[in-house]
């Protein structure tokens, strides 16, 4: 089951400007922070032109939101050197993606940002 447009519209506006503030616009010809909305997903990741061809980006997840339907609550995950998603275990599940996103802004032990 999906995400109501109640919450994609608070996720587009929520998420938007996380990615607005974290690069200055000057930068973003050389990096970006992006988001994908699919399904009860959200998918946050960081792009950079190929260094050999600067026409084409290449893409690194940062993090996975996932709202689980039974519960209401949302799960983040991280992505391992693999850019296979592993649940962050530090956090439980929240009712408020916000919350999640400030973890993830914080990336306290590195596991988001590097």
């Amino acid at each position: 089951m999906g995400l109501s447009e109640f919450e994609i519209k608070r996720i587009e506006k929520l998420f938007g400007a996380f990615c607005d503030r974290r690069v200055p616009r000057h930068l973003r010809n050389r990096i970006r922070v992006e988001f994908r909305i699919r399904n009860s997903e959200v998918e946050l990741f960081e792009s950079r032109p190929l260094y050999n061809d600067p026409d084409t980006w290449v893409s690194t997840r940062v993090a996975r939101f996932k709202k689980s339907t039974g519960s209401g609550t949302w799960i983040l995950y991280w992505a391992d050197r693999n850019a296979q998603w592993k649940r962050y275990v530090p956090c439980d599940p929240e009712r408020d993606i916000e919350t999640l996103l400030e973890i993830v802004e914080q990336d306290v032990i590195g596991s988001f940002w590097g």
